[in-house]
């Protein structure tokens, strides 16, 4: 275990004190790869890559039991988690920088005289995009009804069967964007999204309203999904399809 490093050494690299790194392995987190001949804690690479991933996590403020239930799954995706972790840490960068504009803004026009022009507005701490990705994340994450179709249904797909999947949901998104000039609440628009829910549920699980409006929410929360549908079917259409499956959802 030449590679290995004790749990001093983790503690000084990662900032996290060895009290934290002893809970962890006293809860079942993470566990050391050995033990020196006396008795202090051995971390090797795999026990590290785990640990940088519970950090992640940490940094989204996830608690210490989903995290658990998280990387424990055996279906646990470490690529997709980091793809989806990547989404939420650019929405929390997008918040804090709502933030410092807002208190920029307060600064420069004076302070208790800009706070008083401005005292409805309060739409620099709204974190619904944030909080609606992350729930989505998590339901993908963790071992929901929705995630274990969804594995149940995906485990037999060739790579071809699944790039044909994202061409065709790409393909409605395409239809929406044809039609972002018109009102959301369009009898041909709800149609589409009555489209969206029925492919949905054929193809990787039961798409409730309830889960469907949170995929909206997502959608228009930017990132990569808000990018490709956009891409998909013009400027807006992301936005556009969140309207459409709120009406369709009211």
């Amino acid at each position: 275990m030449s590679s290995s490093m004790t749990v001093n050494d983790v503690s000084r690299i990662t900032g996290l004190s060895v009290r934290t790194l002893q809970y962890y392995d006293k809860i079942g987190l993470l566990a050391p790869a050995g033990h020196t001949d006396a008795g202090y804690r051995l971390y090797d690479d795999t026990a590290l890559e785990k640990l940088q991933q519970i950090m992640l996590f940490r940094e989204l403020e996830f608690p210490l039991k989903e995290i658990k239930e998280i990387i424990d799954d055996p279906r646990f995706d470490r690529g997709k988690a980091l793809e989806q972790q990547i989404e939420l840490l650019k929405l929390r960068r997008e918040h804090l920088d709502n933030l410092i504009r807002f208190a920029y803004e307060i600064k420069n026009s004076g302070g208790e005289h800009s706070m008083s022009k401005n005292k409805n507005d309060f739409s620099a701490f709204d974190t619904a995009k944030l909080d609606e990705y992350a729930k989505r994340a998590k339901a993908q994450w963790c071992n929901t009804d929705e995630y274990r179709e969804f594995a149940k249904r995906d485990a037999p797909r060739t790579a071809e069967d699944k790039e044909r999947l994202a061409q065709e949901t790409m393909e409605l998104f395409a239809q929406f964007g044809a039609m972002r000039d018109r009102d959301p609440a369009n009898s041909e628009v709800q149609a589409q999204v009555k489209r969206l829910q029925k492919f949905f549920c054929e193809n990787f699980y039961n798409c409730t309203n309830e889960i469907l409006r949170g995929l909206g929410k997502m959608y228009a929360g930017g990132g990569e999904f808000t990018e490709n549908i956009d891409n998909a079917g013009g400027k807006g259409t992301a936005e556009f399809v969140d309207r459409a499956i709120d009406i369709y959802c009211s």
